[in-house]
């Protein structure tokens, strides 16, 4: 079973909307797109080169895959995460595109948890999720996301997409691994761990 993993810039109020650039999702006029790139450091860039190179494949939804498909073709030869994503194999779930031109680039067709569902039983190395907000809500509804990593930038963006919208399903999360970027980026790996467990607390419980 191949293991989805799914990346993320967030907010530290939940927000992942629109965190490269002003004009990357506009969507119900959302005014603050760009809020990650001054938080960009080279400890970030590595980190993501590392995670990158990891990938099998790619998942992405249609308007990640339009912004990646524009840019990543003209990153330079020598750029490590440019000849990864350019290289390897990418799906791409769309209800509106017919055709996609990006190298190596697959259009899924049909229900798309069940084409991820036949992708995880197929071989081939770790699927990875980059933005894709949209796509990544019916992933996490269908209980689909085997590992998140999240970038928690120290910014409060007040509105937008967030991460865990409604019909996130409630489960239990165990974190494998953690670092500190200069600029006080949070970079947190998080595995599936059963179901959330409930318990009471105060000083009639004895858990105080």
């Amino acid at each position: 079973m191949r293991k989805l993993m799914v990346t993320t810039f967030v907010s530290l109020d939940g927000v992942m909307q629109a965190p490269g650039g002003c004009d990357e999702d506009r969507d119900a006029g959302f005014e603050h797109g760009g809020w990650a790139v001054p938080h960009m450091d080279r400890q970030i860039i590595q980190l993501m080169t590392v995670l990158t190179s990891r990938a099998g494949a790619l998942l992405l939804g249609r308007r990640t895959y339009e912004i990646f498909a524009a840019t990543w073709p003209l990153a330079d030869v020598d750029d490590p995460i440019g000849v990864k994503l350019n290289s390897m194999r990418k799906y791409v779930a769309s209800r509106t595109l017919d055709t996609v031109s990006w190298q190596n680039s697959t259009l899924l067709t049909g229900d798309v948890t069940e084409a991820v569902s036949k992708l995880k039983r197929g071989v081939g190395g770790e699927i990875q999720v980059h933005g894709s907000g949209n796509l990544i809500q019916t992933l996490i509804e269908h209980d689909l996301v085997d590992e998140f990593h999240l970038l928690v930038f120290p910014v409060l963006i007040g509105s937008g997409k967030r991460l865990f919208a409604e019909g996130t399903i409630p489960s239990g999360l165990e974190l494998v691994d953690t670092t500190t970027s200069s600029t006080g980026v949070l970079v947190s790996t998080y595995t599936r761990d059963g179901k959330v467990e409930y318990g009471a607390m105060g000083p009639e419980t004895g858990n105080w």
